[in-house]
C-alpha cells in the first residue's frame, strides 16, 4: 500500500498539493450518466396525502447538471403503474431524434416493468433547461431541472453569483392527475383547475398546513445570487417577483441574453430563465410570489399565490408577518406583453446569425375549437360540444406508432405530409364576432416536411375563435429566434418591416400574445422528427400540435442514424 512514510517533506508536501488539486478536478466534473426511476411515492401537500408519480422519489425530481457540448446517457425505469415517456426540453438532440421524448412522436412509451437508455447530446445550450414527462398529464410532477455550464476556462457572461438556487414553480391538485386527464378527456370538457401553485414542490405560506415546508433563500446582505427557473405549470403563465427586489434576467430557455432588470418577471409552461438577484435591501424577511396571467374569457383558472421566503443571514428582528409584492392584476395584457417583447439576445454567444433568405414561409392559425358531441353522449364542452385546437384548422391525431418509426422505416398510413403552410380560411382572426363554421377543425395527423437547410419563418397567427388567449409555442430539436410580435392580425406587407433582425431573443417556447401573433426564424440542420406544440397541456390534449421531418443532408454528419437497440415498442 502507497504510504507517505519516510518520504523527504519536501517531496511529500508536493504529492499532498496535487492530490488536492487532482480532487478539486474530479469534484468540478459533472456526472456522465443518471438513473432514474420511475415509481409511486406518498406526499402530503394540503393537509392530505396522495400518491404521485416520481422521479427517484423527488418533487420536483433530480436536477441535472452538465457543461455545455456533453453527451450524457440517462437510464429511465418505469417502476410505476402508467406508460411513461421522458422529453429533455430544450436539449436540441443533434441527430439525435430517437430519445427526445413525445409519446407516440418519436418513440412509443415506456411500459410499466419496462427501461429504456436515454441519450442527451447537447450542443449549443447554456443556462437553465428541464426534463419532463411528455405523455398524457405525468409531467405535473414528473419534472426537473437540467443546469448547463459554460465548458471549462469559459466565464459566464455576467460576474459569477454567489450560489444557485432552483425555483422551480408548479402546480399541485389534491385528487389523482391522471384520473383528472381521462375525465376531461372523456367528457370534452375543461380539467379541473387546481387546487395551489407551488415553488420547488411547496404552496407556501397562504395555504393551510404548508407554512412550515414553505422554500426559503437563505442569503446574504450584498451578494448576487443565481435564480434557475423553470415554469413546470401544467396551464398556466405566471407573473413573479420579490418584494422591494429588482430581478435581473441573464437567460432564457438556455441561451444567455443581455440583462433585463424589472421589477416583475412574466413566464409561460415550458420556459426557463436565469435571473440575478441581488440581495441589497435591509436584512429582513421578503416574499418571493408568483400568480397566473390569464387572458382567456370566461376561462376558469387557479387564481391563487404561492410563497417562498427570502431570508437575510444577520442580527435582527424579523418581523412577524411580511407582506406580498405588487404583481399585475390576472388580465394585464400590456404588462405581459411589455416584458416578453423586451427580451434581447445576446448575440456574440450565439450558435448562427438570424436568417434573412428566408426559403420556406409558414403562416398558421392556432385556435381553440369544438367538435360535435357524438349520439347519445353527454359532452361538457360549450353548448353540448367537445373542446378541441388546431393549428391551421387541423387539430392533430395523435396515431398509436410513432411518427419517427414510420417516417424512418416507411410505414404507410401512420401520418400523412402536407400541413398547410397557410392558413385554409381567411378571415378576421382577432375579430369579436366570428362565424360558428369556423369552430369546427379537421381531425388529421399531417406533418410539414423540410428540406435539409431550409431557412425557416413561422408566423403563428393567434384567433378569437371560440375563445382568445395566450399561447405558449414550443419547438422540440431546435431554437428560434424570435423576430417579431403583435397585436391583432399579421400584416404580410408591413409588420416584417418592423422585424428585430439584430439581437432577436434565442428561444425554444415563445408566448403568442392573446388575438395577437409572434414570428421566428431558425434553420433546419437537425435531421429527424421533431415536435411543435402549444404548452398550455390541456391545449396540447386538444390538439394544437403538428410534427416537422427535416430530411437528411448530404454529408454523414446531416444524417439520421439507425435507433438505439432498446427503444421500446408499443
Amino acid at each position: 500500500m502507497f504510504s507517505f512514510k519516510n518520504m523527504p517533506l519536501g517531496k511529500k508536501l508536493f504529492l499532498q498539493i496535487l492530490c488536492c488539486f487532482s480532487l478539486i478536478g474530479i469534484s468540478s466534473q459533472t456526472p456522465s450518466h443518471y438513473s432514474f426511476d420511475v415509481r409511486e411515492t406518498q406526499y402530503r401537500r394540503l393537509c392530505s396525502t396522495k400518491s404521485i408519480l416520481t422521479v427517484n422519489g423527488k418533487f420536483p425530481g433530480p436536477t441535472i447538471r452538465v457543461h455545455k457540448g456533453d453527451t450524457i446517457f440517462v437510464d429511465v425505469y418505469n417502476k410505476g403503474n402508467y406508460n411513461i415517456t421522458l422529453h429533455w426540453h430544450g436539449v436540441k438532440q443533434i441527430r439525435n431524434p430517437w430519445t427526445d421524448g413525445p409519446a407516440y412522436i418519436t418513440q412509443c412509451p415506456i411500459q410499466p416493468g419496462k427501461k429504456f437508455r436515454q441519450k442527451l447530446v447537447f450542443s449549443t445550450e447554456e443556462g437553465t433547461i428541464w426534463w419532463h414527462a411528455h405523455s398524457d398529464w405525468a409531467r405535473a410532477t414528473v419534472h426537473g431541472a437540467i443546469y448547463v455550464y459554460p465548458t471549462n476556462n469559459t466565464p459566464y457572461p455576467f460576474p459569477k453569483p454567489h450560489a444557485e438556487i432552483p425555483i422551480i414553480f408548479g402546480e399541485w391538485w389534491m385528487s389523482d392527475v391522471n384520473r383528472l386527464f381521462t375525465e376531461f378527456m372523456e367528457t370534452g370538457g375543461s380539467p379541473n383547475v387546481s387546487d395551489a401553485l407551488t415553488i420547488n414542490g411547496q404552496p407556501g405560506d397562504l395555504f393551510p398546513c404548508s407554512m412550515s415546508e414553505t422554500f426559503k433563500l437563505n442569503v446574504e446582505q450584498g451578494k448576487t445570487y443565481h435564480l434557475r427557473v423553470v415554469n413546470a405549470a401544467m396551464n398556466l403563465i405566471l407573473f413573479f417577483t420579490v418584494s422591494q427586489h429588482n430581478l435581473t434576467v441573464v437567460g432564457a430557455d438556455g441561451m444567455y441574453t443581455k440583462q433585463l432588470t424589472r421589477d416583475f418577471l412574466c413566464i409561460s409552461p415550458g420556459q426557463t430563465m436565469d435571473v440575478l438577484l441581488h440581495a441589497n435591501q435591509k436584512p429582513s424577511h421578503y416574499y418571493l410570489a408568483a400568480r397566473a396571467y390569464s387572458t382567456g374569457v370566461g376561462v376558469a383558472f387557479d387564481n391563487t399565490t404561492t410563497t417562498a421566503r427570502v431570508e437575510y443571514s444577520g442580527n435582527y428582528t424579523p418581523p412577524s408577518s411580511s407582506s406580498l409584492p405588487s404583481l399585475p392584476n390576472f388580465n394585464d395584457t400590456q404588462a405581459a406583453f411589455d416584458f416578453i417583447t423586451s427580451l434581447r439576445g445576446l448575440h456574440e454567444r450565439y450558435p448562427r446569425p438570424v436568417p434573412i433568405n428566408i426559403t420556406t414561409q409558414i403562416v398558421t392559425t392556432i385556435s381553440i375549437n369544438t367538435l360535435p358531441c357524438p349520439n347519445g353522449k353527454t359532452c361538457l364542452g360549450p353548448n353540448g360540444t367537445i373542446f378541441s385546437a388546431s393549428m391551421n384548422n387541423i387539430s392533430f391525431q395523435t396515431p398509436n406508432v410513432d411518427i419517427l418509426k414510420a417516417y424512418y422505416y416507411h410505414i404507410n398510413g401512420v401520418y400523412k405530409k402536407g400541413f398547410p403552410r397557410f392558413p385554409p380560411f381567411l378571415f378576421n382572426f382577432t375579430g369579436d364576432f366570428l362565424p360558428l363554421t369556423l369552430n369546427v377543425p379537421k381531425e388529421r395527423t399531417k406533418v410539414n416536411v423540410l428540406n435539409y437547410g431550409a431557412t425557416v419563418e413561422i408566423v403563428f397567427q393567434g384567433t378569437n375563435v371560440v375563445s382568445g388567449i395566450d399561447h405558449p409555442m414550443h419547438l422540440h430539436g431546435f431554437s428560434f429566434h424570435v423576430v417579431g410580435y403583435g397585436i391583432g392580425n399579421f400584416n404580410r406587407s408591413k409588420d416584417p418591416m418592423k422585424y428585430n433582425l439584430v439581437d432577436p431573443p434565442f428561444l425554444n417556447t415563445v408566448i403568442v400574445p392573446v388575438n395577437g401573433w409572434t414570428a421566428i426564424r431558425f434553420v433546419a440542420t437537425n435531421p429527424g422528427v421533431w415536435f411543435m406544440h402549444c404548452h398550455l397541456e390541456r391545449h396540447q390534449a386538444w390538439g394544437m400540435e403538428t410534427v416537422f421531418i427535416v430530411k437528411n443532408g448530404k454529408n454523414a454528419n446531416e444524417t439520421l442514424p439507425p435507433p438505439p437497440p432498446d427503444m421500446p415498442q408499443c
